[in-house]
């Protein structure tokens, strides 16, 4: 199955690193580069363009090629739903979460619940749980299925094809930041759209259109499995291939649990979590940050047509690999027991690519990794400085956070390295379940405290950390059983002998559940409990952002002029920066240090690498900071384009649902 790259493939290759590689250095140079602000959000300079096609490509790593290519393969239509349903997530975003957000001029989510409850125990515990589920989850499950992708397509060792597109993307992240980010996932979603939409085209071709696929799909399977269907029985395609919206007992993925705990999941990744919300905030101005979102919501349409329709193109062209029921006869092919329906997308770019545009796959493959490996690094990265490093060390130097930052990429790395060996051991299948599996037993109850945070002022921090604390009691004792407990094999003859919890109660009807329980707990503690004070309320929930904002009532009686401050659009490029002394109760004169010493080359190169300040600093005047304080936190809007906005949004979703009930019928 191994494939040797041509002459063109390899041109091809080598021309998108080298493309890649340019485009973060050329970043690193930037403005927006220097200081807090410019490395973790970008300076707030982004425009829609950019910050929809990074909110894109840090959702589309290789899991997208592999796994979901892989479930439709194994499953038909049902799992657009993960797509498509995204699309009315990302308008809440941009219209319902990021709001608050920036009005609260928060950096992090477990920073914007500081703000929100104030106390340690919300933040701190948040930021570790996301770190440990990023190295756990998003970090492994990119470096697994990017080097199975690899490995398919080259034969080379893992250890050297992850180590090596670690290392670059580590580098390029620590050089330019969010910055560095946000332009390469800009490039590589062109790669990405360009590479799917050739490969889709050309096995849309070779079965027919959606016809021939209706009627071949039907009778993929291996051989063996006609021959002996009642052992090899879930080797045979499901009769309910071609819907969307499944049975609510026998689905793979019931409608209720798509609309329902499925929500609950998607609030999650695409309205709370850091490495998504990071993007927007880092938009110039609203408008941005809702045409970003806009943007991303339309991106996700191309899915069903880019990944789902050719994994199943794959089961159709190579049944006997692709649809193995056996589990000998797996392991022969992809040495795997449980299924290879996760080589479907690799075995197509093998098999029906010519020339160079395999190269081109191939890059598209390691942009996918590469973009969301660069935005779980940044993002965690973010969180460690602001949120943690802050109270292990006191009054940490703007310097300081920019070093530390860096580390924790390089950090990152290394463990992404380390989780090697143990990946190895865990078969793709029971990767995919376990991911799955992992958000909807961790995810719950970190999205209702963000709900009812957001949209109930009567909740209290007491409420919220008791609310978190049952669902961790409830939900990592059904996540060790998934362990404990494995699904039998397909073919294997063994009957399913694990606890009706499992076998009966599907993972996204559990998270309902989950959400629910947790969501009580937070209603009745924090009806038991003191409220906050309508003070402290002010610009951190939906009633309130667009109140006074606190930090800056101090300054009112300044000299400053408020017409020239609210008018204000575009970053101040000056040479004085605020130093995130708002951000993290950063003492003023440890961030803002003047550096007039004469450095040589050496110590030059050093400070740059780092992202030291090069040039001399002074403290700012409060007009200075009213300027600052305003940019980050505006909820201004265009009339013209906030009308436009909307109109769009509502088109969107009307044409989503449409696409819904269209390929749900057919």
């Amino acid at each position: 199955m191994v494939e040797h790259l041509k002459v063109g493939d390899v041109v091809a290759l080598v021309a998108y690193f080298v493309l890649v590689i340019g485009v973060g250095i050329w970043s690193a140079f930037m403005p927006t580069r220097q200081g807090a602000m410019g490395y973790f959000l970008a300076g707030k300079s982004m425009n829609w363009l950019t910050v929809g096609a990074s909110l894109f490509a840090s959702n589309v790593g290789a899991p997208m090629f592999i796994g979901l290519a892989g479930a439709a393969a194994a499953s038909g239509y049902s799992v657009v739903v993960y797509e498509w349903h995204a699309i009315y997530l990302l308008i809440a975003l941009g219209w319902l979460f990021v709001p608050v957000y920036v009005a609260s001029g928060s950096f992090t989510m477990p920073e914007y619940l500081h703000r929100r409850f104030g106390g340690r125990r919300l933040r701190i515990y948040l930021s570790v749980l996301a770190l440990l589920l990023y190295i756990l989850t998003r970090i492994s499950s990119e470096i697994y299925t990017g080097a199975l992708f690899i490995q398919l397509l080259l034969g080379w060792n893992m250890y050297y094809c992850v180590t090596g597109i670690l290392t670059v993307t580590a580098l390029y992240t620590v050089l330019g930041g969010l910055a560095a980010v946000i332009y390469t996932d800009t490039l590589q979603t062109v790669v990405l759209l360009i590479g799917a939409t050739v490969l889709a085209a050309t096995g849309f071709a070779k079965v027919g259109g959606f016809e021939g696929l209706h009627e071949k799909y039907q009778l993929a399977a291996a051989k063996y499995t006609f021959s002996n269907t009642s052992l090899y029985s879930c080797g045979l395609p499901r009769n309910d291939s071609f819907q969307i919206w499944r049975h609510p007992i026998t689905g793979d993925i019931p409608w209720p649990g798509a609309l329902t705990g499925l929500s609950i999941l998607g609030l999650w990744v695409w309205c709370s979590d850091q490495i998504i919300v990071q993007r927007s905030l880092s938009a110039k101005n609203m408008d941005h940050a809702k045409g970003g979102s806009l943007f991303a919501a339309a991106l996700k349409i191309a899915p069903f047509f880019l990944w789902i329709i050719p994994g199943m193109i794959s089961r159709v062209l190579f049944p006997d690999e692709v649809a193995c029921a056996s589990p000998e006869a797996c392991y022969a092919v992809c040495q795997n027991r449980a299924g290879c329906s996760n080589i479907a997308y690799p075995l197509l770019v093998l098999r029906i690519l010519p020339e160079g545009l395999r190269g081109l796959m191939l890059a598209a493959a390691l942009a996918a990794q590469m973009s969301t490996l660069t935005s779980i690094f940044n993002s965690a990265s973010s969180m460690f400085t602001i949120d943690i490093w802050p109270y292990l060390r006191k009054n940490p130097s703007n310097n300081e956070l920019m070093l530390v930052g860096r580390l924790t990429v390089i950090a990152l790395t290394g463990f992404g390295i380390l989780w090697l060996p143990i990946l190895q051991q865990s078969h793709g299948g029971q990767l995919w379940a376990y991911l799955q599996a992992t958000a909807a037993y961790t995810a719950p109850p970190w999205t209702m405290v963000f709900l009812l945070g957001m949209f109930w002022k009567r909740t209290t921090e007491p409420g919220a950390f008791w609310g978190l604390m049952v669902g961790i009691a409830i939900g990592l004792p059904r996540l060790c059983l998934e362990f404990i407990f494995p699904a039998p094999l397909c073919g294997s003859g063994e009957a399913d002998e694990r606890p009706a919890i499992l076998k009966d109660v599907h993972f996204l009807y559990f998270a309902l559940i989950l959400a629910a329980v947790s969501s009580f707990a937070i209603i009745i503690v924090s009806l038991k409990t003191e409220p906050r004070s309508p003070e402290k309320l002010r610009r951190v929930t939906w009633w309130t952002r667009h109140e006074e904002d606190p930090e800056l009532t101090e300054d009112e009686e300044t000299d400053a002029d408020e017409s020239t401050v609210m008018k204000i659009e575009e970053p101040v490029e000056s040479d004085v920066e605020e130093k995130m002394n708002f951000k993290a109760g950063i003492d003023d004169e440890c961030c803002q240090r003047v550096t007039t010493r004469n450095k040589g080359c050496w110590r030059k190169v050093i400070s740059w690498l780092c992202g030291f300040q090069q040039v001399s600093q002074t403290n700012m005047t409060k007009e200075e900071r009213i300027v600052q304080r305003t940019l980050l936190t505006s909820l201004a809007e265009t009339d013209n384009v906030k009308q436009l906005l909307d109109a769009g949004a509502i088109l969107l979703a009307t044409l989503t649902a449409f696409l819904f009930g269209y390929f749900n019928s057919q």
